[in-house]
């Protein structure tokens, strides 16, 4: 039997103990996806990492949601080691990225209305 599953360790992908950019983000995007799309497991490990921004999470885990369902995600997708403190941060990345990909025209038409409001004052 093949390999199910692949553990990712935040931590080694990004060099350090601070998950901040979204370049480090899209990077760890794009090594997720591509474990999805051949159908494996993904474990996603934040031992040692000390500093998490949504940046980052949107980036690694929001980006997610315009290929796969919340429940895709659900099953396939697991994390490790993620604090008490930073729960809620993933919630709510989780949140925003479920409503923004449901409604992805409508937001962007939504934005850029505000956008051109804005420069009219």
């Amino acid at each position: 039997m093949g390999i199910t599953e692949l553990h990712i360790k935040v931590y080694d992908e990004v060099s350090g103990v601070l998950a901040v950019s979204g370049e480090d983000g899209d990077k760890l995007y794009k090594k997720i996806s591509d474990a999805l799309s051949n159908k494996l497991n993904v474990i996603l490990d934040f031992v040692n990492i000390e500093i998490i921004t949504t940046a980052f999470l949107n980036a690694a885990i929001g980006q997610l949601y315009s290929e796969y369902s919340g429940e895709e995600l659900n099953a396939k997708l697991r994390f490790e080691h993620v604090s008490s403190d930073e729960a809620p941060l993933f919630a709510k990345v989780v949140k925003r990225a479920k409503e923004y990909f449901k409604n992805k025209e409508e937001f962007e038409n939504t934005v850029n209305k505000s956008l051109v409001d804005d420069l009219g004052k």
